[in-house]
């Protein structure tokens, strides 16, 4: 049986990027023996609040924050594409640059994946890519039982427990991850920055490091 390559897409506006990301990005390569893990960074965001810090400074920070770990790649289709920032239309430009043969996999937390059917053409996506949910503090457990009776129809329909089942195909499964559980969230990051108090080791130092230097997140920063 072919076996797919698989590559982790993890969207998000990083805004900073810090080690709740990274500890997930990191423990689902590895669960899922992916080949790489694709950072996107959203211009837009269609579901929340604009991002405080400009889209190139967000990259930027995630550039830095993966430096040194080869299967970590900056991803920046979203920041050229113009127009609201949707994943579906990600995954159609990952899926035609990558061709049918890698085995996409979504990366989501259960908080996303619990407002998933909010999402432009939500029923595409499983189409696109496996999706793979993680537990985030704060989030309910997956599956929830208060998941849309839509949404719960598509985990019954798709869920595999095995890893190895996304190596079988390009996409169509969900599966549950556990992951170890990191209460950071880049709220709380630019709280502290705007509160003149340190977030040192709640991020890469490099990220720490940029911030400063651009006066991000600070009053009367960027």
């Amino acid at each position: 049986m072919k076996a797919f390559r698989r590559i982790g897409v993890l969207g998000g506006t990083f805004d900073p990027i810090h080690y709740g990301h990274l500890r997930v990005a990191e423990e689902v390569a590895e669960a899922l023996d992916l080949a790489e893990v694709r950072f996107v960074p959203a211009a837009r965001p269609p579901l929340r609040a604009a991002p405080v810090a400009a889209p190139e400074h967000r990259a930027e920070m995630v550039r830095l924050a993966i430096a040194g770990n080869p299967r970590f790649i900056l991803e920046r289709c979203e920041l050229q594409r113009p127009g609201v920032s949707y994943t579906v239309d990600t995954l159609e430009t990952l899926r035609q640059r990558l061709g049918p043969d890698v085995a996409l996999c979504l990366i989501l937390g259960s908080d996303a994946a619990a407002r998933l059917t909010a999402w432009s053409r939500w029923e595409r996506l499983g189409e696109l890519a496996h999706l793979v949910l993680v537990h985030r503090p704060g989030g309910g457990p997956v599956p929830d039982p208060a998941w849309p009776p839509a949404l719960l129809g598509q985990w019954e329909a798709r869920r595999c427990d095995s890893p190895a089942a996304l190596a079988c195909a390009p996409a169509g499964r969900m599966l549950p991850v556990a992951t170890t559980p990191l209460a950071i969230s880049a709220s709380f990051l630019r709280a502290l920055l705007g509160a003149g108090r340190s977030p040192r080791y709640l991020l890469p130092d490099s990220v720490l490091d940029y911030i400063e230097i651009n006066r991000l997140y600070l009053p009367g920063g960027g």
